[in-house]
């Protein structure tokens, strides 16, 4: 049985969303504004996706399995059972995402690398008869979800404006990136606080943060130049020029993100003090005929 160590989180309600958008016609290799670089860097994020957002389900639901079956805890549950929804789909729409960058040439590296390197850890864990393997799973999806969390952030914060890493992109996959991106900072709090509720520590808790943020980082690098090895781009000036426009630019994303990115260092920190939540909201309403719900937030009251 898991001990208690904090008080019981405020469960969030979440609303399980079917996204509207056909990609069946595909889409050109240089979808994003007809830029190499940024096309490549965002396909290799979706190629790590699948694999990436079925881990972060199986994390969540052990964890959620170890709560104490006591009515109290019935709303963190419930929040879990619609992170999972909500992450299935992410799933589901990157996979045939992926599958269209599959038909274009290019090869998903990162997505199999990161299935063996997850069976490798499992298996190591049953061997040495490991019994908090949901601790430490937890920890790693917490450490990622406040990268994608950041990562959508900054996503909405500068639509249509200097910065916009979407500046131009073929308009259904713009949508399914904002779309996700204002999912994952709404569910963003859920693997945290069920860490937390769990009683995982902080010496886990960052240590996970840390190595994750260097196999993220490498495994980006590697995939990005991969992608641009295969669409014949990565030796062009343009593609150099981009990426670092990307990164070191003015509105560049090292700028951008890592003040947010960094703040998961403290020792006081939550998810909900780092973004702007209204940002989430404000897209999903203006943009309500690109999606449908299949389950709403209100009805979580009533299960």
């Amino acid at each position: 049985m898991p001990t208690q160590t904090l008080p019981i989180p405020e469960a969030s309600q979440l609303t399980v969303r079917r996204l509207l958008v056909d990609l069946s016609a595909g889409f050109d290799r240089h979808w994003n504004g007809g830029d190499a670089f940024r096309s490549a860097y965002m396909n290799a994020l979706s190629m790590s996706f699948p694999v990436g957002e079925q881990f972060f389900i199986e994390a969540v639901r052990k964890g959620a399995a170890e709560l104490p079956p006591t009515p109290e805890f019935d709303a963190l549950r419930q929040t879990v059972r619609d992170f999972v929804a909500q992450e299935s789909t992410h799933r589901q729409l990157h996979t045939l995402y992926n599958a269209e960058l599959e038909r274009q040439g290019f090869h998903n590296h990162w997505g199999p690398r990161a299935f063996k390197r997850i069976e490798r850890a499992r298996a190591l864990r049953r061997r040495m008869g490991a019994t908090s393997e949901h601790f430490h799973e937890l920890a790693i999806t917490a450490a990622f979800e406040h990268y994608t969390a950041v990562l959508g952030d900054e996503t909405l914060k500068r639509q249509d404006v200097a910065g916009d890493w979407f500046s131009g992109a073929y308009l259904p996959l713009k949508t399914l990136w904002r779309w996700h991106a204002a999912e994952e900072t709404e569910h963003k709090t859920v693997a945290f606080d069920l860490y937390k509720a769990l009683g995982g520590n902080e010496r886990w808790r960052l240590f996970w943060f840390a190595f994750g943020s260097v196999i993220f980082t490498v495994d980006a690098l590697r995939q990005t130049t991969n992608n641009l090895w295969h669409d014949r781009s990565l030796f062009k000036l343009r593609t150099w020029r981009s990426a670092l426009s990307f990164f070191w630019g003015r509105h560049g994303s090292i700028w951008r993100c890592t003040g947010p990115l960094m703040a998961y260092w403290r020792k006081d920190f939550h998810p909900t003090q780092v973004g702007e939540p209204a940002l989430s909201a404000l897209w999903l309403q203006a943009n309500a005929a690109v999606w449908q719900p299949v389950r709403p937030a209100a009805s979580n009251t009533a299960q």
